[in-house]
């Protein structure tokens, strides 16, 4: 026979840590007008979807291709496989690149951090593709990784056929793939590095100077932007994956095919200020927290136990979601010892305004051994009595 307790939220003294991310949007429908036709923000820690607007649509989305570009080249040298201080010398395929360039000279030796500044920076279609080469051997070779680790990352509706983001047939991606490969870039300090620089510049071995202005216009004009990746050609029009933080939280908007350059930054704008302006991210509870409930041990060194959590949460939430949050705790009536600290005795479900948004193991807080010969004696003589 269990017991089955319900306690108001955050009477139990718990403070809470990072969930699953929620498999349907946090808004049922989208709250903005939008003119774009895929649009998505993503909360970046859980990465929950806070809302979207056909997010699955598969899209060219011209250079922000090349964020999986640069996904790839930070997790080789996370790996140790590539370093920033690496020598590239550029081909004269990278550096005959059209669109978006570093004016990179061919057969000039470029260390791999100035190459992956130029990318990032001012989304140069050579160090692109010179990134790639020196990755993979040939640019078709790193497109083969690209899509490898698309699959890898679960990404459905996305294909590569190059590592720019050049109209090519058969490359599409959507707002939804994009998000997850923007989030996993946010391991990366280094990205930040750059992506948040709104201008610099570029020395070439020649000693000629490129200027590098970031194409992201937020980075400059919205508090808390730093980073992720414009992109526009005739096909894609304009697109925009951006991200801002704030008061602890991370936010990913992506706004895919408007008609206008500025249309992109307006609508992504007003996504971040609706995520910010509407929701936050609050820490519920951490591993060990106790519940405030103690159980009876038969059998033990001690005859009770406290309770506590097995793991943490955090969650977004609405304004004034947080008086809706309850939890219900099932455990059994007592415990047999010995018991070991962390050992899972029941679960603990979190509520919001009655439905079950997470459960958490319940776990001993303690060690409760069985009990040493002479405290053994003691107790069977006082039930004895």
């Amino acid at each position: 026979m269990s017991r089955f307790l319900r306690v108001c939220a955050f009477a139990m003294a718990l403070c809470l840590f990072v969930p699953a991310a929620h498999a349907q949007p946090l808004e049922e429908t989208c709250p903005l007008t939008l003119t774009a036709p895929s649009a998505l923000l993503m909360e970046a820690n859980t990465g929950t979807v806070i809302f979207e607007k056909e997010a699955d649509a598969q899209r060219p989305v011209a250079s922000i291709t090349k964020l999986m570009t640069l996904l790839i080249a930070f997790e080789r040298m996370e790996s140790g496989a590539a370093a920033m201080d690496d020598t590239v010398t550029v081909s004269k395929a990278a550096a005959q690149q059209t669109g978006s360039q570093a004016f990179l000279d061919a057969g000039a030796a470029y260390k791999l951090e100035t190459l992956i500044k130029a990318a990032i920076i001012s989304s140069a279609n050579d160090a692109a593709v010179a990134i790639a080469e020196h990755l993979a051997g040939t640019e078709s070779q790193f497109v083969t990784l690209m899509n490898e680790k698309a699959a890898q990352m679960g990404l459905e509706n996305t294909h590569y056929v190059n590592c720019t983001g050049l109209p090519a047939d058969g490359q599409y991606t959507c707002a939804r793939d994009v998000a997850q490969i923007a989030r996993a870039l946010c391991a990366y300090p280094d990205y930040f590095k750059f992506s948040s620089t709104w201008m610099d510049t570029l020395t070439h071995p020649s000693g000629r100077i490129t200027d590098l202005t970031n194409t992201n216009r937020l980075v400059r004009f919205y508090e808390g932007c730093d980073g992720f990746k414009t992109g526009s050609t005739s096909e894609a029009k304009y697109c925009l994956c951006a991200t801002a933080e704030n008061n602890g939280m991370r936010l990913i908007a992506i706004v895919l095919g408007v008609p206008n350059s500025q249309t992109r930054f307006d609508e992504a704008r007003a996504m971040l200020d609706f995520g910010f302006s509407a929701y936050t991210r609050e820490e519920i509870c951490r591993p060990g927290d106790l519940i405030g409930i103690q159980l009876p041990v038969t059998l033990g060194s001690r005859e009770q136990v406290d309770i506590a959590l097995g793991s943490g949460l955090s969650m977004l939430l609405k304004a004034g979601d947080k008086a809706g949050l309850s939890f219900e705790a099932a455990l059994p009536d007592s415990l047999t010892a010995p018991v070991e600290k962390g050992q899972e005795v029941g679960q603990v479900q979190l509520l919001l305004h009655g439905a079950v948004i997470a459960t958490l193991p319940a776990v001993a807080a303690e060690d409760v051994p069985l009990p040493g010969m002479l405290d053994g004696i003691t107790r069977l003589l006082d039930n004895w009595k």
